[in-house]
């Protein structure tokens, strides 16, 4: 959690970066490989292509398929590719997933520490939303999209644990981080199988 505090710009970033990254982390608390795959609402997402996906895009750029060309072009395979990060394959497990996620997790928050949020940088084209060349930006721009884009993957997440078994957010991060309970949420706990 992302307690207030004072303290420079780029730690803000950091820290609300890591906070997002925390609730995706604790949405796969408890699931089994079979839950982590389960897709309870009308899309396609489930707990493990979320994290997988999260995964890829805070990987750095040596461990990323190709990127979208200038003129918002990309090839058949490296759209393939990018598609694939939405979902656990047959050959991979939420343990490895998560072991991934965890290290590029501690890897993206120091890197953003090292950055001078009043640098340029190029973005890349972004076709989905129409942005089809790359253009100039500051990179405080690129850590605000960057929370926002993982703070709406964190959503899905939390939408998609409800609908698996009721846990909650805070719950979730409570007990996968090993705090205490708070005046307003217990750390979860795995219910009680059913007896006949």
């Amino acid at each position: 959690m992302y307690f207030p505090d004072t303290h420079d710009e780029i730690t803000g970033y950091a820290e609300y970066v890591d906070q997002q990254l925390e609730a995706l982390r604790a949405s796969a608390f408890g699931l089994t490989e079979e839950q982590a795959r389960l897709t309870p609402t009308r899309s396609a997402l489930s707990i493990g292509g979320i994290i997988k996906h999260t995964s890829f895009v805070i990987a750095p750029p040596e461990e990323k398929a190709p990127r979208v060309e200038e003129g918002g072009e990309i090839g058949e395979d490296a759209f393939a590719a990018f598609m694939d990060t939405f979902a656990l394959r047959a050959d991979e497990t939420l343990v490895s997933t998560l072991e991934t996620f965890d290290r590029r997790r501690l890897a993206v928050v120091e890197w953003i520490r090292s950055c001078d949020p009043d640098m340029d940088q190029t973005v890349p084209p972004a076709p989905w939303y129409g942005l089809m060349n790359s253009s100039s930006a500051k990179v405080r721009y690129s850590f605000g999209h960057f929370i926002e884009e993982l703070a709406r993957h964190a959503g899905h997440a939390d939408i998609i644990r409800e609908q698996i078994d009721g846990a909650t957010t805070l719950e979730l991060v409570l007990a996968d981080t090993g705090r205490p309970a708070t005046p307003f949420a217990q750390p979860w706990t795995a219910p009680e199988p059913a007896t006949s």
